[in-house]
């Protein structure tokens, strides 16, 4: 089980865990597939920031697997 930090765990397709920016302080999370990569550096001490293919944003909680 992958914890969404390293960018080179996730690409386009994946299905993915993310927590949006209204539900941090809660930590409600959001299942989807990521449309597009935000976070440019290689990890993120708080999950990649990702575009769902629903145009949702947050950051990547956990991987849950491919589609």
């Amino acid at each position: 089980m992958k914890n969404g930090q390293n960018r080179s765990d996730i690409r386009p397709g994946i299905t993915v865990d993310i927590v949006l920016k209204k539900d941090q302080p809660t930590g409600k999370r959001t299942r989807g597939v990521v449309k597009d990569i935000l976070t440019n550096s290689p990890t993120h001490p708080r999950g990649i920031k990702v575009r769902l293919t629903d145009g949702q944003i947050g950051r990547v909680q956990e991987i849950i697997g491919e589609n």
